[in-house]
This record gives structure tokens, sequence and C-alpha cells, in this order.
């Protein structure tokens, strides 16, 4: 049901993306990660294009905390921030991080070896149905999207959405 990945680059650091669905606590959540008492992001999946734009965030995010560079204060705050487009911390977290209204989350964890406490911990917390990670792009708003990443027809004949998506997330600091 979740998704779990080895980061290449950092090979103590484990990536595991867990999809909830019907989720009826979704503010109460949002409420225990602000507190802390949630050890993940929780992030809008209607915002996401592919589970790999996750990835790409999360080892943005590893490599700037070990460099000492983050913006935010905390590792989760920075896979949200690393999210989007722009240098606008509290409009990333408007648009890519969990809200109170939300029926739907993808938590992201990052953790240094098999934990499945924490998988089994967060599967206890959150009122929903929890389905395949994979299945992210099913909730895809692909209008929504295309207008924040400022994606043109033209670009997507040459590539797809996600190329676009992950081309912008990867350079926002040099531009």
């Amino acid at each position: 049901m979740h998704l779990t990945h080895k980061l290449e680059l950092f090979p103590d650091h484990t990536v595991t993306q867990m999809l909830f669905k019907e989720v009826k606590n979704a503010a109460e959540l949002r409420q225990c990660a602000v507190e802390g008492k949630i050890n993940g992001a929780l992030i809008n999946p209607t915002m996401l294009v592919d589970p790999f734009q996750v990835l790409v965030a999360v080892n943005k995010a590893v490599n700037l905390q070990k460099i000492g560079k983050m913006k935010t204060r905390s590792l989760y705050s920075e896979i949200i921030f690393n999210l989007s487009p722009t240098n606008n911390i509290s409009e990333a977290f408007k648009r890519f991080g969990s809200s109170d209204g939300d029926d739907s989350v993808l938590v992201v964890l990052v953790h240094s070896k098999d934990e499945s406490q924490l998988v089994s911990d967060i599967s206890a917390r959150v009122s929903g149905r929890q389905v395949p990670a994979e299945e992210v792009s099913s909730l895809t708003d692909h209008a929504k999207i295309k207008k924040l990443y400022k994606v043109t027809a033209q670009e997507e004949k040459c590539g797809t959405l996600l190329d676009a998506v992950v081309c912008r997330m990867a350079i926002k600091d040099v531009m």
C-alpha cells in the first residue's frame, strides 16, 4: 500500500509515501503535524503529478539539511516548500500542504532504516482508507498544476507534465 524508496544520494535515508482517501480527520492531522506529534509531511495530493515529484522534493530537502541551507525550520516543511515553484513559504504551505477540509492526504516519512512502527503509527492516526501511493495521479488537478507551474501547450508537446514540474522544482533556487 505504501511506497518506499532508499535515496540514492543519501543511502542512510529512506522515504515512505502513504496515500489516504476519504479522510475524515484532516484538521486533527494537520494540527498534530503543526505541533510536531506527526513526524511527517502532510501533502495535498491534488497538487502532485507523480510520486517521483515527492522524491525530488525529499532529495533536495535532505541535501539542504545536510549542508545547513534549509529555508524552513524542519525537514518536513522543507519538503513541502520544495514542491512549490515559488520562494514564498506560506504560499507553498497553502498550495501543497494538507488543509483542514481535505478528503485525501499523502503522508511522507523520511527515516533512517525500516521503521515499520512509523508506518503503523500513521495508519492508526488517519481516519480514512489507505490506497496504493502510486494512485496519486488519479487525484491530480491538472489544470491547477499547469496554471501554478505556468506550463504551456507547446511545452507539453515535447515532454510530460511531470517533466515540466520537476524542472521548475529543480531550478527554483537558480531563477
